[in-house]
């Protein structure tokens, strides 16, 4: 008689069948396990990773193939830019500070006016 102890799926707790060290009764059951680990649950972490998504593509499709390019505060906001939202700030060399969303900042250069830059690989 076998006496070793009965596993269940941690995704939908079938009883396991097979391999002693099993964790799931199929891919399906893996996949769905896996994304609800990296699932924050929380809508409000959600929204602002959403919010600097976005504010990265705007910043993004100014540049296209550019290194750095300038443009208004209105073209930005009319892209749906939400200025509180960035993921770090840097001095360059000259001590002027860029706001950053991830690869891609920018820096207020005049009035109502930005540098946008992308940050190259090192």
């Amino acid at each position: 008689m076998n006496n070793l102890p009965t596993k269940s799926c941690l995704a939908c707790n079938k009883i396991l069948k097979g391999r002693i060290d099993k964790k799931f009764c199929n891919d399906r059951c893996r996949n769905y396990y896996n994304n609800m680990q990296k699932t924050d649950g929380s809508n409000y972490t959600r929204n602002i990773i959403n919010v600097l998504r976005k504010n990265r593509r705007i910043l993004n499709n100014l540049l296209d193939t550019h290194v750095m390019v300038k443009t208004t505060h209105d073209r930005l906001v009319t892209n749906g830019f939400q200025f509180n939202y960035h993921t770090h700030l840097q001095k360059n060399r000259k001590g002027g500070d860029y706001v950053f969303c991830f690869e891609t900042g920018y820096k207020a250069i005049e009035h109502e006016r930005y540098l946008v830059v992308r940050r190259l690989e090192k």
